[in-house]
């Protein structure tokens, strides 16, 4: 009986934990700023694409 009490206080320990709250949070939060980054990377390489061939072009 005392292995069973042992192995049920375990579980319940790792039950209660909210730690995988915690990690699926921060994933989320991880994926929206990456998700940004790659949306004004996107952007912004398309302006300085367009910028650099104006200068270039200005340039010859």
């Amino acid at each position: 009986m005392l292995h069973y009490e042992f192995v049920s206080a375990w579980l319940k320990a790792r039950v209660s934990s909210e730690r995988g709250a915690s990690l699926v949070e921060y994933a989320l939060l991880v994926a929206l700023i990456a998700v940004v980054c790659i949306g004004a990377v996107t952007f912004l390489g398309r302006e300085a694409a367009d910028s650099f061939s104006t200068i270039g072009s200005s340039i010859n």
